[in-house]
């Protein structure tokens, strides 16, 4: 039998299952792929926001990576939420020991508040030791302003400007960058790859929804499970856009709780 493409989720655990591990674990099934997971930490949250964290232990973590690792074929993995820097080093640590194919890394680090999620040595953990490892890193523009060192600044919002950022984030070490659009303003959201090969766009009309908890993290899981099932990575983006693109489109038709609601991850299967 052909090898199952399996993708491994390294990420927290969102209680309410719009984001973390939960929406990790349904993009990699929605598009066609095998899902396991190393959790990171624990959160209490619901649709209203977080009301509580509680970390993994570092020798935990490592004991979930051992155990996944010794007996599936993993891929390519996708990782999220870390928390500091040692849960940072640990993860690190086990993608050089394991050496998978693939690294999609989205760096969680700016809440919606606007509030740092990691402490400032945690950010230049994750700049110095896992954003090398990365084969594509996939920050917001928030995320982006964090780890250039540029937080309070105006947002970008021309296509020179983010191709600029662009250029910035991958003078840090990074092999990929897909720079997201998403707060911007105007119709259309304009999403930037660069590589050592150029520059890609890719845009997409903005859809009038509040129902968007765990956009970031659905993105980046199935880039990872596309790059699992064979697509080169510009294919492998241009797919899991067109996922979450219709995901959120859908996102409407489902009822789930008092705020920010997920987008809809099955509604392929809906329809």
């Amino acid at each position: 039998m052909p090898q199952t493409p399996i993708t491994l989720t390294v990420a927290g655990s969102d209680s309410g299952g719009g984001a973390g591990i939960q929406a990790d674990i349904k993009a990699i099934s929605a598009t066609g792929g095998y899902a396991c997971s190393v959790i990171t930490a624990l959160t209490a949250q619901n649709t209203l926001g977080v009301t509580g964290v509680m970390p993994v232990p570092e020798d935990f973590i490592n004991q979930q990576f051992d155990a996944v690792f010794s007996d599936l074929g993993i891929l390519a993995v996708k990782i999220g939420m870390l928390g500091d820097a040692a849960t940072i080093k640990s993860v690190a640590a086990a993608l050089v020991r394991y050496q998978p194919k693939f690294v999609v890394l989205d760096p969680v680090m700016v809440a919606t508040s606007g509030d740092l999620l990691l402490a400032e040595e945690a950010v230049e953990t994750l700049i110095n030791v896992l954003l090398p490892l990365a084969d594509v890193v996939t920050p917001n523009l928030h995320e982006a302003q964090a780890l250039l060192g540029l937080r309070g600044e105006p947002l970008p919002q021309t296509s020179e400007q983010m191709q600029q950022y662009c250029r910035s984030l991958m003078a840090l070490g990074c092999r990929s960058v897909l720079l997201k659009g998403g707060h911007q303003e105007g119709e259309r959201a304009e999403d930037f790859w660069i590589s050592t090969d150029g520059i890609q766009s890719y845009s997409s009309e903005r859809v009038d929804t509040d129902n968007t908890h765990g956009t970031g993290c659905t993105l980046s899981a199935s880039i990872a499970s596309y790059l699992a099932q064979g697509l080169p990575m510009p294919q492998a983006i241009e797919q899991a856009k067109a996922y979450i693109h219709g995901a959120i489109c859908h996102a409407d038709e489902l009822n789930i709780g008092a705020g920010s609601g997920p987008v809809h991850h099955f509604y392929r299967l809906a329809r």
